[in-house]
């Protein structure tokens, strides 16, 4: 390959990962052509974006990047796929979905790129399905926050109809 097609290729990925908040380094090596496209099926329904890509051109493209991405270094050997998604958790549901129905392991999370912070190996997987995202905490903490005056109006609400009840029940007597 050219160095002007590497280049190229380094300058999509790195415009491919800048588009997405989240992204999965994944092991697919040993799907056979119907289960790659099993794959591919479910990662389009779930718009999650699955790229096949060389580890030195990734490599190239992260170093490119604002962030460091130094922890995911080490981990690109072997074969490699990108799983880009905005949405946190999607792909670790995605692989942990696909491995049920399949029953061969993979795709094998190898290392990601969630909310900020790196997840290294495949022991991450459970925390990784569990994980919310900013907005689903910011919900989850308002709700929090709203709980407190609900309980209040509806206190006050109950306490006018009962005093409504006994005011109505003293006046047909």
């Amino acid at each position: 390959m050219k160095k002007e097609d590497k280049s190229a290729i380094i300058e999509q990925i790195k415009a491919t990962i800048g588009e997405y908040s989240h992204f999965y380094l994944a092991d697919v090596e040993g799907l056979n052509a119907e289960q790659t496209s099993n794959l591919r099926r479910q990662c389009f329904k779930e718009e999650i974006k699955l790229i096949v890509v060389k580890n030195t051109l990734l490599e190239k493209a992260l170093e490119g990047l604002e962030t460091d991405y130094s922890p995911l270094y080490d981990i690109l050997k072997g074969s490699t796929s990108i799983m880009l998604s905005n949405t946190g958790n999607a792909p670790a549901k995605l692989i942990k979905d696909f491995d049920k129905t399949e029953k061969i392991g993979k795709p094998a999370l190898k290392a990601a790129y969630v909310e900020e912070s790196f997840y290294i190996g495949a022991n991450q997987l459970d925390a990784l399905v569990n994980i919310k995202s900013k907005n689903e905490l910011i919900g989850d903490l308002i709700a929090l926050l709203q709980s407190p005056a609900k309980n209040v109006v509806s206190a006050l609400k109950s306490g006018g109809n009962t005093l409504h009840g006994v005011l109505e029940t003293l006046s047909k007597k």
